[in-house]
């Protein structure tokens, strides 16, 4: 732990989980402030940073880490209450810390109840305002940000991958128009920055497609799921490991990042991780107008380009069939 954060602590500004340690254990490479450590990415952001010796100090609107309780590093390490919509808060937490980066994961995600009439104020209030507050406190203190995005910031038409440096924008939906409106925030407020789009997240802490429809499997003979929408899952643990990989570097701008494996359905999604599953429920491939469900418009194309990735040397994701295997038995739903 720095001697910065362990002074945190010891005024009582950061919390640390139970069971864990405050001994001093020298300078770390990086320090880090991690925003949605209760979600799904967060969680395994800040374990990443644990893995490699860096510093990171987790966050999200509760009071203490309420993420999923398996006795994993970010369960133990450093953490702070904070809305990010209090841009007072913001600037002081981030003074405070004085991280060498932050990766912003904490977003509103529900894209069909964002929709609602009383809801959209406030999903603009986190996605937009608060990525802005984030992001006017970054360049107070001269750190890197990054940010996480979505495909939806598109139309969703066409069969051509987007490609990240993309600026044909035309979301589809609530969702997709604020967190673009946080997209703009990053890029309009700093230039030590990486926006990073992904699509059809999947990880261990909190709820996802495959934790549902295995669910739904169990309990029904047929599921119905979708076969004209197409893209690529992303595995919050390979993800991370990226994302840490970026932030360690200064090859800042936009990217896109799904693991790899090729374009599929949410159809073929299913299909797969029923078998590696062991699940016989049938799936019935069906159009988004015969599902006919959601309240949000959904983009039918959410290929993402990811060959800048390599092109600046990062590593690229996994196969996402492989990462449906690890997943599974992580799980152990």
């Amino acid at each position: 732990m720095t001697r910065c954060i362990k002074e945190l602590v010891t005024r009582g500004h950061i919390a640390i989980g139970s069971g864990s340690s405050l001994t001093y254990k020298g300078e770390a490479d990086m320090i880090f402030f991690v925003t949605g450590v209760n979600g799904q990415l967060g969680h395994d952001v800040m374990n990443e940073l644990n893995k490699r010796g860096h510093e990171g100090v987790g966050s999200d609107i509760a009071g203490a880490y309420a993420g999923v309780a398996d006795e994993s590093a970010v369960t133990t390490m450093p953490y702070v209450g904070l809305d990010i919509t209090d841009k007072e808060a913001v600037r002081k937490t981030l003074e405070e810390i004085k991280p060498d980066a932050v990766i912003h994961c904490a977003a509103w995600t529900a894209v069909d109840m964002a929709e609602d009439d009383d809801k959209v104020e406030l999903v603009r209030k986190v996605n937009a305002g608060g990525t802005q507050n984030i992001a006017d406190a970054c360049n107070a203190i001269d750190c890197k940000m990054l940010y996480l995005s979505t495909d939806y910031v598109f139309d969703g038409q066409g069969t051509e991958p987007w490609k990240p440096d993309c600026k044909d924008y035309k979301p589809l939906n609530v969702y997709g128009q604020t967190k673009l409106e946080g997209e703009l925030a990053v890029s309009n407020t700093l230039e030590k920055y990486f926006i990073v789009r992904i699509a059809w997240v999947f990880g261990l802490n909190g709820k996802n497609f495959v934790k549902t429809m295995i669910n739904v499997g169990k309990t029904h003979d047929e599921v119905r799921v979708v076969n004209d929408q197409i893209g690529t899952p992303t595995y919050c643990f390979d993800l991370a490991r990226l994302l840490v990989d970026m932030c360690e570097t200064e090859k800042y701008g936009y990217y896109h990042a799904t693991n790899e494996g090729g374009y599929i359905s949410w159809y073929d999604f299913c299909v797969e991780f029923y078998k590696q599953y062991g699940l016989a429920t049938k799936v019935t491939p069906v159009t988004t107008e015969e599902y006919g469900l959601s309240k949000a418009a959904r983009p039918v194309n959410s290929r993402l380009d990811k060959s800048k990735l390599v092109e600046n040397g990062f590593k690229p994701l996994p196969t996402w069939q492989d990462a449906v295997r690890r997943y599974l038995a992580e799980a152990k739903l």
